[in-house]
């Protein structure tokens, strides 16, 4: 055997070796990614402006997903504490989707915007306050470990939801 051919087997076997260790980085690429708040901290900023004012955001309450496109819909709670009680029922969270989506059913362009649970139902804002999408939200009994804000995929599939607690809205591309 040729010294050019040892070093094309070796090379083979490296990277057979490569794609055994990590079987999911090969699928990975052609399928959607749930984000966590891990995940996020490099894609959202420390504040952000709604209605008027710049808030803090709570980047240990965040989460999104990372399409297959390399597209994403990301959201994070804010600090509404300098907002009037009237803005701090529906903003709750700064919600970032990069395409189209469907929220809870219903069309939702593809923008920047405040969001919140308000009894059950989903309310979705320009960053003017204004409302553009209100769709009913469920309520998940059965959530093992609710957290103040979380991505998850559906378990139904296809899709994925927004938790705020045990509350959720269902959202796909």
């Amino acid at each position: 055997m040729g010294f050019k051919r040892i070093l094309k087997t070796i090379a083979a076997g490296a990277m057979a070796v490569a794609v055994m260790a990590a079987p999911g980085a090969m699928n990975a690429q052609g399928a959607n990614t749930v984000l966590k708040p891990a995940d996020t901290q490099k894609l959202l900023p420390a504040a952000v402006f709604y209605h008027g004012q710049s808030a803090p955001t709570q980047l240990r309450n965040s989460g999104g997903v990372k399409f297959a496109d390399g597209s994403y819909m990301l959201a994070t709670l804010v600090d509404t504490s300098g907002y009037s009680t009237d803005l701090q029922t529906k903003y709750q969270a700064y919600f970032i989707t990069e395409v189209p989506i469907k929220v809870g059913g219903a069309n939702l362009a593809a923008g920047v915007y405040g969001a919140g649970f308000v009894g059950d139902k989903f309310v979705v804002t320009d960053v003017g306050g204004h409302d553009v999408l209100t769709v009913n939200s469920g309520d998940d009994a059965g959530l093992v470990r609710p957290m103040p804000l979380q991505v998850m995929a559906d378990a139904a599939g296809g899709g994925f939801r927004l938790y705020a607690g045990r509350k959720y809205v269902s959202f796909s591309r």
